[in-house]
């Protein structure tokens, strides 16, 4: 139904249908970026036509949701494994989405009241609550493995065995990590618009909340821009231009916000064994595949392929400046450089533990014959990938009063060269 403002001018509509296109909206662009990853990355080839389920499943992790691997080699043999991993690419191109459909109905207003946008919210969440159903329920499958030609499908032959793997979710814990994923895109989008509405309590909070967000979703997306013109001279000048567009797809921002934390001078520890591997740069990949957990910092990168790798510090240093420019440039004059300093600090923060929370990685699957585990690098598997927290804040925090007071004082000398008065 419409309605009007206090001046006689219509609101725009935010109803059923409305928070309908938005859900539908979302999920076909996650939906279409994970069919194209997954095909790149080979997954059309799966027997058994488990391809729908896996982008079900797919789509599934990318807002946070869980699937378990199991598996039955009868009885003389096993299986196991685990998974834990978020496809970003995906999940950004769904945030991006959602946020941009849950703002549309609200452009052109300065204000709206906390019932209508929560009523507005609530619409997109009971639709968003059956979508998440309609996808755990589909993200399941079962498929036999070959076991070959060699030793070990004679063994398979001789006491018939026949692996099978399948994948599942656990329906109540996506249905409940699905609505936080929403609700922290809505309230992110809120918080990062500045034409958003909002209740009129909040007016005067979001003139220092506002900047420090937008400029900082801002870092982020311009990071993810920078990876994507890499990743696309990669794939032009140096081959594998189906493995690369993989990436792109599934994992684009999974690599550079790694980066980008790993440029603050954060650690992360991580090992890779078998089959399995992960996306570009290589080295990443190389620094990791040893028989103990390793780490993963500016220094390993540095002692393993040669001093290039100083220049991720280099770049986060001018991207952090840069960010805390926007911010204080866009922020009311009466804000002080320590304030500016302070918002900095704890927005990169912020993000620095969303990525620590969303990038890491869990990775794990093995077979066994009469006891004997871990049957050839073709049948298991391991990558692990995890940061340590408390370092990687405490390194965001110090970055974003630095980069925070240093922004403030450029923009403040901006304002008196260009004669401006801020907002």
């Amino acid at each position: 139904m419409s309605s009007r403002t206090l001046s006689g001018r219509p609101v725009a509509r935010h109803g059923w249908a409305q928070a309908l296109v938005t859900v539908l909206g979302g999920l076909i662009v996650m939906g279409v970026v994970a069919v194209l990853g997954l095909w790149a990355a080979g997954a059309a080839d799966l027997p058994g036509g488990s391809f729908p389920p896996v982008v079900a499943a797919t789509v599934v992790t990318a807002v946070g949701g869980t699937v378990e691997l199991s598996g039955d080699a009868g009885g003389l043999a096993g299986t196991e494994g685990g998974l834990t991993v978020i496809p970003l690419s995906v999940t950004l191109a769904g945030a991006l989405v959602i946020g941009w459909g849950f703002l549309r109905p609200l452009r052109h207003r300065a204000v709206a009241g906390a019932p209508e946008l929560a009523g507005w919210a609530a619409r997109i969440a009971a639709l968003w609550l059956l979508a998440l159903l309609g996808l755990a329920l589909a993200a399941r499958h079962t498929f036999e493995i070959s076991l070959g030609d060699g030793p070990l499908g004679d063994l398979g032959d001789l006491f018939g065995l026949t692996p099978v793997v399948g994948f599942s979710t656990d329906v109540p814990l996506t249905v409940l990590v699905g609505l936080v994923w929403l609700a922290g895109v809505l309230v992110v989008t809120l918080m990062v618009s500045r034409g958003a509405p909002l209740p009129a309590g909040l007016l005067r909070p979001q003139a220092s909340v506002r900047p420090a967000a937008h400029a900082t979703v801002r870092l982020l997306l311009v990071c993810v821009v920078i990876g994507l013109v890499i990743a696309l001279f990669v794939a032009a000048t140096r081959g594998h231009a189906v493995e690369t567009f993989a990436v792109i797809l599934l994992g684009l921002p999974n690599v550079v916000w790694l980066a980008l934390t790993i440029g603050l001078g954060a650690t992360w520890d991580g090992r890779v064994e078998g089959p399995f591997g992960l996306p570009m740069p290589h080295v990443l990949d190389e620094v990791l595949r040893t028989p103990d957990v390793s780490t993963l910092n500016l220094g390993t990168l540095v002692e393993h392929d040669g001093q290039k790798w100083w220049w991720l510090l280099v770049v986060d240093a001018v991207l952090l400046l840069a960010t805390a420019f926007v911010m204080a440039a866009s922020s009311p004059a009466r804000v002080r450089p320590w304030q500016h300093a302070v918002h900095m600090a704890v927005a990169l923060a912020l993000a620095v533990l969303m990525i620590c929370l969303m990038a890491r990685i869990s990775a794990r699957i093995g077979l066994s014959v009469l006891g004997v585990g871990d049957l050839g690098e073709g049948f298991s598997g391991q990558v692990l990938l995890k940061p340590r927290l408390g370092s990687a804040l405490g390194l965001a925090l110090l970055w974003g009063l630095v980069a925070g007071f240093a922004g403030a004082l450029l923009a403040r000398g901006a304002r008196r060269r260009g004669g401006g008065t801020g907002h």
